[in-house]
């Protein structure tokens, strides 16, 4: 399956918006050739401002460009933004509600062999509890690159994230991106996979591999974690025999606690969240960081059984 980056997405979709409103700016924490800004800075260098590694003053920077009308997008690594920045993020921007968009890379193990300090996973959770926060992990090229489009449309703060390594493609060109909707990938009547970000291919694998077996396992794609889609994670928790959701995440606030908030509170049914269980990774090579951490393709399947088995619909296999 070919592969591409979701941060090339984001430098490249960056130009394109630059030269159709002059009030995008860029600011960059000194690594603007890994979040792609570089390509940004070399087109519009009067609008782009690398703060050095100065994640709280870039951020506050942000904030005041806003609230003069510009259109600021903040790039640095999930970690830095999400805990560097924390405290600017939420009283200088998400506070009184600025039209500020923070665009990290390395999110989630994509870091990989960069280690601990580089891997952004605990995020989404951060960025979840802030008021008035949006929050996207995009699936693929094509999303990530029709995502930045609706960020820079919508009003208020947005938290883009992006991986390090390259995603398998899953759409095209003419993808429907809304923010706060989810795409059904794969229809399915027995069990409900719900991932985000670079887990929708492993979500695939293992409903095709479920397929193999006689079940019949339907995959959402949820982008936006934050709204999250209400609507879908009901109907699937009415539809099917219970959900199991994957993340390239800690498991506590981020997809998973999203998505059980929904249904503990609207259509109880039996659920597994996967992703790292309230441990720091490591560094190695992505796939076996996956397979080591328990959510790979191969434990989505076995997790979906076992939602299946205390729900007391057990498929026969054909």
């Amino acid at each position: 399956m070919k592969k591409a980056l979701t941060r090339e997405a984001y430098g490249q979709e960056l130009v394109k918006l630059g030269g159709e409103n002059s009030d995008i700016v860029v600011l960059e924490a000194d690594i603007s050739t890994s979040t792609k800004t570089c390509y940004f800075a070399k087109k519009y260098p009067r609008r782009f401002f690398n703060f050095g590694v100065a994640e709280q003053n870039e951020t506050a920077a942000a904030a005041g460009m806003a609230a003069s009308g510009f259109i600021p997008f903040v790039s640095t690594y999930a970690v830095f933004a999400s805990m560097r920045a924390c405290e600017q993020i939420r009283t200088f921007i998400c506070y009184p509600n600025l039209n500020v968009k923070i665009a990290v890379s390395h999110g989630g193990l994509t870091a990989s062999t960069d280690g601990v300090t580089h891997q952004g996973t605990e995020d989404i959770a951060i960025m979840r509890a802030m008021p008035n926060m949006t929050v996207i992990a995009p699936t693929d090229y094509f999303m990530a690159r029709a995502a930045v489009r609706a960020a820079a449309k919508h009003i208020g703060p947005v938290y883009l994230r992006f991986t390090r390594d390259p995603l398998p493609i899953l759409y095209d060109d003419s993808i429907d991106f809304t923010i706060g909707r989810s795409i059904n990938l794969k229809k399915g009547r027995n069990v409900t996979i719900i991932s985000t970000g670079d887990m929708a291919s492993q979500a695939l694998k293992a409903a095709n591999m479920l397929t193999a077996e006689g079940i019949d396992a339907a995959v959402i794609d949820m982008p936006t974690i934050k709204p999250i889609d209400h609507e879908a994670v009901m109907k699937a928790a009415s539809e099917t025999a219970g959900i199991v959701t994957v993340e390239n995440h800690q498991i506590i606030g981020g997809l998973g606690s999203a998505v059980a908030e929904v249904i503990s509170e609207n259509c109880p049914v039996p659920m597994k969240r996967l992703g790292l269980r309230d441990t720091f990774g490591e560094s190695g090579e992505y796939e076996l960081l996956l397979e080591k951490y328990g959510f790979s393709s191969t434990h989505i399947a076995q997790a979906c059984k076992e939602v299946m088995k205390r729900s007391g619909n057990n498929v026969q296999h054909t």
